[in-house]
């Protein structure tokens, strides 16, 4: 494994709200955050919003590791990286270990999850796990 490991969202939400250094970062894309929603996190702390692919061609954001040190993003800074189902989240994780951020952890399951037996995001994730989020 070339990254931190992988953690279950309600550890990423407990690590990110109970440490001032740690930070949650959405590598979703523009549309997933304006259509589907964001975390909402405590007052105190805002989800980073860097996109690891861009919508709808699904190129890969070659200025991923550049735009998370201008979010303010640290060597040594924890990292916990979301995307919508954990697949694109592992990718960014290790691309930010690669680039000596972190240490670097995927959120298992992501913000929706994987399919249930009707196509629906319905089985795990951020959502499903009742963390807080806001829409639009």
């Amino acid at each position: 494994m070339s990254y931190a490991g992988d953690v279950t969202p309600q550890d990423a939400y407990a690590a990110v709200t109970g440490s001032q250094d740690a930070v949650l970062v959405d590598v979703r894309t523009h549309a997933e955050w304006s259509y589907v929603g964001v975390p909402q996190l405590d007052s105190s702390h805002e989800p980073v919003l860097v996109e690891w692919q861009s919508y709808p061609d699904g190129r890969r954001n070659e200025r991923f590791v550049d735009q998370l040190r201008e979010a303010g993003v640290r060597e040594g800074t924890p990292l916990y990286f979301l995307c919508r189902s954990g697949v694109r989240s592992v990718a960014a994780a290790e691309a930010a270990t690669a680039a000596g951020l972190g240490p670097a952890y995927n959120v298992l399951d992501g913000f929706e999850g994987g399919h249930d037996a009707d196509g629906h995001r319905t089985l795990a994730g951020w959502k499903v796990a009742g963390l807080p989020w806001r829409q639009g």
